[in-house]
């Protein structure tokens, strides 16, 4: 009886708990959006009011102020980091979890390595090295930097999830004479698809929000990420915050959605690709 008790009391806290911390994180999200209807007096006189009267115009201000030309290049650098990490990570996942040879061992640690890398310590390095190669204020010098980034835990969450995979079919298809490469393309990606969501979710997620390295490897304001955009446009907008918090739900409204939209392959591929030997 004490334990069913104890049980039932543990649930409540449990959600109540969980509760509270989905408040959190829901409530400033309404707030944003209803905020983002608003006029500017409105705003200010009645911030945490519904609005009288929906301006679907701010959103337009928004666009036409430069969310568009910053939401476009954001696009741009997301999907080609995402696609690159997340082809490049799972072939490197695939040969460190197939294949047997010398200092495999090494080269993983040495992978493993880069997440011990802070962003910050090494950013002064980067600009210099990126000025050299004549890719800075390029869109392809900001997106090799966050593949490298995101390379060593993308290997790591990749590399456990293919051990736990049977070998039955590739063996079959070496049989069949089919090339390494083949197998990879043909059979390890497909059998790999929750993993390969987790990772491109997780990628993406850190891509659209990234702020540092847009700062400063992207000089002209055409190649601008929304993270920056923003920044300048409230210096452009001073004081009219319902149309910047209308780019701000723009934003965010994108790896909302995204997330809605794969969870159960983001969490499937998670738990799949715990740690595995």
């Amino acid at each position: 009886m004490l334990s069913k008790l104890y049980g039932s009391t543990g649930k409540i806290l449990v959600f109540a708990m969980f509760t509270i911390l989905g408040s959190m994180i829901i409530l400033p999200l309404i707030w944003m959006l209803f905020s983002s209807f608003k006029e500017n007096s409105e705003f200010f006189s009645d911030p945490w009011g519904l609005p009288r009267k929906f301006q679907w115009n701010n959103y337009v201000y928004a666009i036409k102020y430069g969310v568009g030309k910053y939401f476009t290049n954001s696009i741009i650098v997301t999907v080609l980091s995402t696609i690159f990490t997340v082809f490049f990570s799972a072939l490197g996942a695939y040969v460190l979890s197939r294949f047997e040879f010398r200092s495999k061992d090494i080269i993983f640690i040495f992978i493993l390595g880069g997440m011990m890398i802070s962003p910050e310590v090494n950013l002064v390095s980067l600009f210099k090295l990126l000025q050299k190669l004549n890719l800075y204020n390029k869109h392809i010098g900001l997106i090799i930097t966050y593949c490298t980034y995101q390379f060593s835990f993308t290997v790591l969450l990749m590399r456990s999830y293919m051990l736990s995979m049977s070998r039955s079919m590739e063996e079959s298809a070496f049989i069949d004479g089919c090339s390494s490469f083949n197998v990879f393309i043909y059979i390890i990606l497909p059998i790999s698809k929750p993993v390969l969501a987790s990772g491109a979710l997780l990628s993406t997620m850190h891509t659209w929000n990234e702020y540092m390295f847009a700062t400063v490897f992207i000089e002209s304001d055409k190649l601008k990420t929304i993270p920056v955009g923003l920044v300048t446009l409230k210096s452009a907008l001073k004081t009219n915050y319902p149309i910047l918090i209308s780019g701000l739900v723009i934003s965010a409204a994108i790896m909302i959605i995204l997330f809605l939209i794969f969870q159960k392959q983001f969490i499937r591929g998670l738990s799949e690709g715990s740690i595995k030997e």
